[in-house]
């Protein structure tokens, strides 16, 4: 076992219990040895020789993730991790699956509640012994659900926005982040607002919710004061009604520029009240909205000119090439329907396939991270040009660059259609 895993054992270690001095000593003399491979006992979360890892045999390799597939918030998320489904079984039935083993992908509800979260990783990881998580999903669910799982030493996936989950690699070194965090979009928008509306005042609503924290926080990092301040800033919880009063106090302060950390349903309400007042800032949406469902909540005409921010390409590019094969893989696979987050469910999809397929000789938890780390500049054909995964043993979140989008109108319908130049975090 190398050094590099030790450090690892010993992250997760100091998560689970008080590290036993023989485990002290061992990491010693590791480092006295100048990082030669020794022979060690099976410590905590550490795995059996390649054939015996939890959900590997020889004709299988059993993934899993909990995610939110029901209510509201399902109807639209529950998607995702669907496509990811989807495309395991076109890769099982076009290339027998990776390893010479087909990939089995078992979901559990989360129900986005924290409590129910971890039940459904322990169900996943103790009962059904899973190998891997991928593409867990929900911000406030998966805050519970992590700590296990890296107690645990299990992978992790996770395809949640908060910062932290992708930040933290030396305290949760079992989890990356498949998708730009709200940090990182936070600061892109503030890069934005400052290089093109430099002297106009900001307002924003955030909810208190990872979304809204980190989104402001990278808002606040990106913006350069001597160009723009930020007026008023209004939150709401995810379980409010409405929020009428706080869009009044946001259409009080007068601000030329308004930044919803917001849902669609809560960013919908926003915009409507503010227009009712008539109070029409430019807006900049958080990247949950930049979906053609969006024009169901709120008309086209309200939302004309509006910003947001992505990665990838559109489920409305059906005339492109890879765009195409996506609807032709949902078809034919028993995907979703063709959005823009089942565009984002197959790359997270094609990320985990080529970790796996790094792991043939190392089919083990630690060899599956070690090749999630060995990522650099992994690109899928439906990501943007110049769009990239990387991730690193100090960096675990794999998704950094993106480009912003504007809401347009033809002909009464609207669109989201990308403008302007690469950002990178």
């Amino acid at each position: 076992m190398k050094v590099k895993h030790l450090v690892r054992l010993l992250r997760q270690v100091r998560g689970l219990a008080i590290m036993s001095s023989a485990f002290v000593l061992l990491v010693a003399m590791a480092t006295a040895c100048g990082g030669e491979e020794l022979e060690t006992p099976m410590a905590a979360g550490t795995e059996a020789p390649s054939g015996e890892a939890p959900g590997i045999s020889d004709t299988e390799i059993l993934l899993g993730a909990e995610a939110i597939l029901s209510g509201g918030m399902g109807a639209v998320y529950s998607t995702i991790p669907e496509t990811v489904g989807a495309y395991f079984d076109y890769i099982n039935d076009t290339e027998g699956g990776v390893c010479g083993r087909k990939i089995v992908y078992r979901l559990e509800d989360n129900y986005d509640d924290p409590a129910r979260a971890v039940e459904a990783a322990r169900k996943l990881v103790e009962g059904d012994k899973v190998f891997a998580l991928v593409c867990n999903l929900g911000d406030a669910p998966h805050a519970a659900s992590w700590e296990y799982l890296n107690q645990m030493g299990v992978p992790d996936m996770v395809s949640a926005g908060g910062h932290r989950f992708g930040a933290d690699p030396q305290g949760h070194p079992w989890t990356v982040q498949t998708i730009p965090s709200y940090t990182v979009e936070g600061t892109f928008f503030g890069q934005y607002i400052s290089e093109s509306l430099p002297g106009k005042t900001v307002a924003v609503l955030w909810e208190t919710s990872a979304a809204g924290i980190d989104g402001l926080a990278g808002l606040k990092q990106g913006l350069d004061p001597s160009k723009n301040e930020i007026v008023d800033d209004q939150s709401y919880n995810n379980g409010d009604v409405s929020i009428r009063s706080q869009v009044t106090n946001l259409a009080n302060s007068n601000a030329e520029v308004a930044v919803l950390f917001s849902s669609p349903g809560f960013t919908a309400q926003a915009i409507q009240n503010a227009d009712r007042l008539g109070w029409h800032p430019q807006w900049l949406m958080s990247y949950i909205n930049s979906d053609d469902m969006m024009f169901q909540f709120v008309s086209a005409e309200l939302l004309e000119g509006a910003i947001t921010f992505q990665a990838l390409k559109l489920a409305t590019w059906e005339d492109d090439p890879a765009v195409a094969r996506h609807y032709e893989l949902m078809q034919e696979y028993g995907g979703p329907t063709p959005t823009n987050f089942t565009i984002f469910g197959q790359t997270v999809a094609e990320v985990a396939v080529e970790a796996l397929k790094r792991s043939c000789n190392n089919l083990t938890r630690e060899g599956f991270m070690d090749a999630l780390e060995s990522i650099q500049d992994f690109h899928s054909d439906l990501m943007l040009d110049g769009v990239n995964v990387s991730f690193s043993d100090n960096d675990h979140i794999g998704l950094q660059t993106g480009r912003m989008l504007k809401v347009s109108v033809e002909n009464g319908k609207g669109k989201f259609e990308y403008f302007g130049p690469l950002f990178e975090f």
